[in-house]
């Protein structure tokens, strides 16, 4: 079975017959175990992404998908390279992969690995896991064998390459999963150096949040006459998604935090620190005020962080601070309340946290603190979003004198509790300067 706490795990199941079921995704042309299979994780109805991705997928078409977050883009991909293994079966020669789906971080390719066993319960396919920050031993063994599809972050990929344990001849389709994060974590020169592994004869699907520049030539050069789908506008919010700003000096951000988090309309709140350094003070403080909380960042160790995740998803915590990185694998429904504790200097990366919440047609709320050397990141995510961003002017750490970056405020309102109305950790080579960002250095700690 998967064990993505030791990560490689090879994953074989039976494959029993069973009556048709007919429903949404049957419409669009996957095989009966793959419509059960979907109709046993309760869902029916394709999502927009789904709708327009799998049956050109299914016909063998690439594809370049920019969706938002939470817009089931793991499925689209997922199901129709399913059906494709399924219908075409052959053996991988040991060492080799069928299907390579490169993702940036840990979380998300065990969340993704988590999505290939449901989907794949009823077709005898075998698939792993591989990341960095533990050991080899377990990833080599699956590998040995061969798998149909693999699932990898960059750094460990090629260091197995290169000790020979990981051959990607063997490749029919390639994914890039969440490219624009690839960019900006500094991985982009080891994905070039896989794709550069890869059989040109090949199908691609290529998946980024935001479209950047440097994204669409990276997409140009690997795309053979793709197929388009952008199923929500570029860098724009959820439309249910309720968002504030609460504008405070730095100082008072901890009170702040621990004033919101007393609103028992909050169910289950995640809330974005930049730094891991920052997440680990804001846990001591939670918990000294008797709010029961974790982290999840880069320096904790694996088992550490499904440990989090796991108690965030069960419900014994209500509070998860994370730092973009990595949150960029978190899949949970039910996040009422995303809070960014520090505004991001990246805009796009204010759309990738708020989508965190307002899942699988639910609402949610948004709620940022400012503090005075922020207002310049808050002025560029109102450019971003086409929209201001409603001021609570009445919270007790009000900033004196404030001047919010659009001429704006929200007279005596407060951020509803969910059901009323209605990427990253600091890194040294991106800095805040006055208003703008800058951008720069090389390749982090292998993932």
């Amino acid at each position: 079975m998967l064990n993505t706490s030791t990560t490689a795990a090879i994953e074989t199941l039976p494959a029993p017959p069973a009556p048709a079921v007919e429903n949404g995704f049957a419409s669009l042309g996957l095989i009966e175990p793959i419509v059960r299979a979907v109709r046993e994780e309760n869902y029916s109805t394709p999502t927009p992404i789904q709708g327009q991705a799998i049956p050109h997928l299914l016909q063998g078409r690439d594809l370049l998908g920019c969706a938002q977050t939470g817009t089931g883009k793991t499925a689209a991909f997922t199901l129709p390279i399913l059906q494709r293994l399924t219908q075409q079966r052959r053996a991988a020669a040991p060492r080799t992969m069928r299907v390579l789906v490169l993702t940036p971080t840990r979380e998300l390719a065990s969340q993704i690995g988590e999505s290939v066993r449901a989907y794949g319960r009823h077709l005898g396919l075998r698939h792993a896991v591989i990341f960095g920050g533990v050991g080899q031993r377990d990833q080599v063994q699956a590998l040995s064998r061969g798998l149909d599809i693999l699932i990898a972050t960059p750094g460990r990929l090629l260091d197995l390459m290169n000790q020979g344990y990981a051959k990607l001849n063997g490749i029919e389709v390639f994914v890039l999963d969440e490219a624009d994060r690839m960019l900006d974590m500094g991985f982009i020169h080891d994905v070039k150096r896989i794709i550069a592994a890869v059989p040109k004869q090949r199908q691609t699907l290529f998946f980024s949040a935001t479209m950047p520049p440097d994204i669409a030539r990276l997409a140009d050069g690997i795309l053979s006459d793709p197929v388009r789908v952008a199923v929500t506008p570029v860098a724009s919010t959820a439309e249910r998604i309720e968002q504030w700003v609460l504008h405070v000096e730095r100082k008072d951000k901890p009170a702040l935090l621990a004033s919101v988090l007393k609103d028992p309309g909050i169910a289950r709140a995640l809330v974005f620190s930049r730094t891991k350094h920052g997440a680990n003070k804001l846990i001591l403080k939670l918990m000294k005020d008797g709010i029961r909380a974790d982290a999840i960042h880069g320096n904790k160790s694996q088992n550490a962080r499904e440990r989090a995740l796991e108690a965030f998803k069960s419900g014994r915590i209500r509070v998860l601070v994370a730092t973009d990185i990595a949150a960029r694998g978190i899949d949970i429904d039910g996040i009422t309340h995303v809070i960014n504790y520090d505004l991001p200097n990246v805009p796009e990366t204010y759309v990738h946290r708020i989508g965190r919440t307002a899942r699988a047609g639910a609402s949610g709320v948004a709620i940022s603190f400012c503090d005075r050397e922020e207002r310049a990141f808050l002025r560029d995510i109102e450019r971003l979003i086409k929209k201001p961003v409603p001021v609570v002017e009445n919270h007790p750490f009000k900033m004196n004198g404030h001047a919010p970056a659009e001429p704006r405020a929200h007279d005596g309102g407060q951020p509803a509790a969910h059901g009323q109305r209605r990427d990253g950790e600091h890194r040294g080579g991106q800095q805040r300067s006055g208003r703008g960002r800058q951008r720069g250095g090389g390749r982090r700690g292998r993932r």
